[in-house]
Formats: structure tokens, sequence, C-alpha cells
């Protein structure tokens, strides 16, 4: 079952993005840590032998070196409960240069709905953090990665690329100061105090003057030492759906499976704006059909553009010279790798022949013993015209045959 190539060309990607699916069906296809347990095991069963889920808000990815792309399909479906019929529909399958050069990208936020969001690096050194500590990482995606990681840092500091503060959470900021005139006397509700969460806490004090916010979050210790770290106030989440109907702007970043938020929660016919930050989504979209509410989400927050947008776009050209120029270097490790593998199990096959096979046939009639010491040089020898020629030619096949040949052809040196 494992055994075949641990190369390039069996490095596969398979996933889906906001570029072909909306936020309701990522969510059906979100990994969350159940699901990441069960599909790094039920990997080695299967003979993948090395792998890495990375699962975000606006992305469910599956990296793998398999012996084929349906094994990494089969693996997010089945976690999932989902059908691989409608995943193959929405779904990106790339292999080999394709796949690797789609991680260059998205660790350089290039792929982001955000163009240049930095976050989604810190997301991905999780992901292969994760499955290095299931064993489920080796060396071609240990190499990959670092090279990854290298060429994202190089792109930060090159180039403008992440330039400024634009996330789906610092969008939902800009949204807030456009729409409100008076955003900084509103009464703030935020749901959910993970990185999200506070960040989009500081963001509302420090770009929107805001002051008037409540903390909730299902364990309330945290919202209580963010809210007394930033003199706010915080609430138990028992008290959540009275905070709601007091609330002019409300904000969830929760990680709840399914909405805490729904229509029958929103009385009155008052103006509220809802933020939802989540994936899967926390607000039920019923809420939009209320009367003077207005609800975005992550996809509609994704799509507001900006000065700072604008100005990323022409920086693209560089981080793509970037990621040549370091996709080159890691392509040119494959090659090596590749070659180095090829060599070995040619020296081996030399040795065997010296071994057991006919001298009068490796070497002059007249020669019936040779020194061990000799048949190693004229080893060494034709390896080193081997290797040569195919740094020069990069050819494939025929090296046994050709080194079997050479090695007869120096008997006589």
């Amino acid at each position: 079952m494992g055994d075949y190539p641990k190369d390039l060309q069996h490095f596969f990607v398979a996933g889906i993005s906001y570029k072909k699916s909306d936020s309701v069906v990522r969510s059906r296809f979100a990994i969350n840590n159940e699901h990441y347990e069960w599909i790094i095991t039920e990997a080695k069963r299967r003979g993948i032998a090395e792998i890495f889920v990375l699962s975000t808000c606006n992305r469910t990815e599956v990296y793998g070196i398999a012996r084929d792309i349906d094994l990494l399909v089969s693996l997010i479906c089945e976690a999932t409960g989902q059908s691989a019929e409608e995943f193959r529909s929405i779904a990106y399958l790339l292999r080999g240069k394709d796949a690797t050069q789609h991680l260059f990208e998205v660790a350089a936020g290039l792929d982001s709905q955000i163009l240049g969001d930095y976050e989604i690096v810190g997301q991905i050194k999780l992901a292969v953090k994760h499955s290095k500590s299931k064993n489920g990482i080796g060396p071609f995606i240990e190499r990959l990665f670092n090279q990854v990681l290298q060429t994202s840092k190089l792109i930060k500091n090159n180039t403008a690329l992440s330039s400024g503060t634009v996330s789906v959470s610092f969008a939902a900021i800009q949204f807030l100061r456009e729409q409100i005139a008076d955003v900084a006397g509103k009464n703030v509700l935020l749901i959910g105090t993970g990185k999200i969460g506070r960040n989009t806490c500081r963001n509302l004090i420090d770009y929107l003057g805001c002051r008037n916010i409540t903390l909730v979050n299902r364990t309330h210790q945290k919202a209580l030492d963010l809210a007394s770290e930033l003199n706010l106030e915080s609430l138990p989440s028992e008290e959540l759906y009275s905070a709601v109907s007091n609330a002019d702007i409300i904000i969830v970043a929760a990680n709840a499976d399914e909405p805490i938020i729904r229509a029958a929660h929103l009385k009155g016919k008052q103006q509220q704006w809802i933020i939802d930050l989540s994936i899967p989504n926390n607000v039920h979209p019923e809420v939009a059909e209320l009367a003077g509410k207005r609800l975005l989400n992550v996809d509609e927050l994704s799509r507001l553009k900006d000065e700072t947008l604008q100005k990323r776009m022409a920086e693209v050209p560089k981080a793509l010279a970037i990621i040549e120029e370091q996709t080159a270097e890691f392509l040119e490790w494959c090659r090596m790798r590749k070659q180095l593998a090829v060599l070995v199990q040619v020296k081996l096959k030399l040795e065997e022949i010296h071994s057991t096979g006919n001298p009068e046939f490796l070497y002059n009639s007249s020669t019936t013993t040779v020194p061990s010491e000799d048949a190693s040089h004229r080893i060494q020898k034709v390896l080193n015209t081997m290797a040569a020629k195919m740094r020069v030619r990069n050819e494939r096949g025929c090296h046994y045959l050709e080194a079997i040949n050479d090695f007869i052809a120096v008997r006589a040196n």
C-alpha cells in the first residue's frame, strides 16, 4: 500500500476555498480537532507517507505525499461526513509543482480573501506542528515547509504586500467606521474572546474609540481577564441574550458548531449592526431578513475594498518573483534528492554485480580476482560520471543499464 516514490510527483493538495464556495458550504467541510485526529491516524493506515491539514474560515485543504489524490479527498469527506461528489465539484486538486506553488502563494497571502493577510502563516505553522506531533511529517514536507516559511518572511520584509492592518476582522472595523457616524458612542457586544475576538476588541478601541464594550465568552474567566486588562465590562454567558437586546453593535467571534444568535433573539425594530466573524456561521442567515438589522458575515466583509488593498495589488509581481526564486531552489532540492536515490540504488546494484557476478564478464578475461579497493574505485568513477550526465541531461530512465555498461567499459583502465 505504501510502496511508491515519496517524491514531488506524489505530492498533492485537495482543497476548497472561498473562491468557489460560500461560508455555509465551507462550514460543512471544516475540520475540527476530532476530525484532525482521525485524519492523521487514518492517513497512516491507508499508506499516506506525509500529511497535514489546513482548515481556516477561508479554506479546508489536505496536503500529502500519497499514491494518488483520491486518498486525500476521501479523508476530508469521510471525516466531515460530506459528499465526495460535491467536494470535487468545488475543489482544486493539484499535484507536484502546481501543489507546491499553491502552498507558497497561500503562505504569502496571495490566495487569501484579504490580499496579503499574514495570519495564514501562523495557521500553517500550527497545522504542520500538529501533524508533526503525530509523526505525520517526513523529509519532503519538512523541507517544503521550511522553504515556504523563508519565502513568506522574504515577502513580508521586502514588499508592501502585508503593509497596513487588513484582515477580515479589520474589514469589520472599516465597515463600522464608514457606516456609523457616531460609532464611538455605540454600545458594543462582543461574543467570543479568542484570538480573533481579542484582536477585534483592541481594534474597536484603537481605531474607532469605542469604550462601551461588553464581553461575553463561553468560559467567563477569559472574558473577565480581557475586560479587566482593557477596562471593559463582561457578562457570563447565561446573560448573553439579555445583552443582545441592549446592544447597537453585535460582533460574534465564537467557535460554536451552530448559530448562537437567531432572529428570535433580536426583538424590536431598533437599528442594530450584527457582524459574524465565525466559521461555521454563528449568526443565523434569517437575521438578515429582520427590519432594522444589518448582518455581515465573513464572505461579505472580505469583499470590502479599500486603499490598502489597492496598494497591495501593486506588490503582487514582486511577491511572485520571490516565490519563483524560492520554488526553483526547492525544485532543485527535489531533483538532487531523486538523483541521490537513483545513485544509491545503482551503487548497490554495481556492488552486487561485483560480489556475485562473473569476473570474466566484468573484467579482462585474464583477471580472475580484483582487489576490493580497485572495484570501489571503479564503482565510484562510474557513479561520478553518471551524476554528471544526470545533471547535464536531466534524463529519466536507463540509469541502471548505462551505469553497468560504464562499469564494464572502465574495466581495462
